[in-house]
């Protein structure tokens, strides 16, 4: 555990003095000098979930608003009847992407055959096909700059960033250049959601408030 000093006073004789007591801080409360690494979330305990990393720092999510948790939850339940057998849905699973990211998708559509056991606490950038992040206040300028580029680096050919345009939904869908290994947009649907790839997808968006 790593530890941090605080100063108290007493009182002695005519005066006062100073005495250095310590109070115990969780290993990942202050961070090593160089940052974390990937690993790190494996073996860091008392990790409050979820927790992803972004270049060698921490990152907690704070707690999100209804529209994130009804959309999560409708593109989660279609999906899953959507997907062909060779395809899993997932959610809370981290994807280490070099030795300082471990970021962790909100949705993601990753390969049946990426499967490690029950026990695994990631899955590999190539088991993944889609990955998919849902714009939150707090989060915003990751969800739509740092992450995605991530996600690109590690040719991860299908990206989706959804935002909130109160009464609209709109899912914003890109597929990687491989050559440059960046994303392109192919389209922003409102109302609904219709594709031909990761596999035939047709969700309509605006039911979100029955989730």
């Amino acid at each position: 555990m790593l530890q941090r000093s605080r100063q108290d006073k007493v009182a002695y004789g005519g005066g006062t003095m100073k005495l250095m007591s310590v109070e115990r801080l969780p290993d990942w409360g202050i961070p090593p000098q160089e940052g974390f690494v990937a690993e790190d979330l494996d073996r860091l305990p008392g990790l409050p979930p979820p927790t992803e990393m972004i270049d060698g720092s921490l990152v907690f999510v704070s707690p999100q608003a209804l529209f994130h948790m009804s959309m999560i939850t409708l593109l989660q339940h279609a999906l899953r009847i959507a997907a062909p057998a060779q395809f899993k849905v997932r959610r809370e699973m981290t994807v280490p992407l070099g030795a300082r990211q471990r970021p962790e998708p909100d949705l993601m559509i990753t390969r049946k055959a990426g499967d490690r056991g029950r026990d695994q606490p990631s899955y590999l950038p190539q088991g993944v096909v889609l990955a998919i992040e849902v714009v939150s206040p707090e989060s915003r300028e990751r969800d739509m700059e740092r992450k995605p580029s991530l996600y690109a680096n590690a040719g991860i050919p299908h990206f989706w960033l959804i935002e909130n345009l109160d009464p609209k939904v709109v899912v914003h869908v890109h597929e990687l250049v491989p050559e440059t290994l960046t994303y392109k947009l192919t389209g922003s649907y409102h109302d609904r959601l219709e594709l031909s790839v990761p596999f035939p997808i047709d969700i309509d968006l605006t039911k979100i408030d029955e989730f």
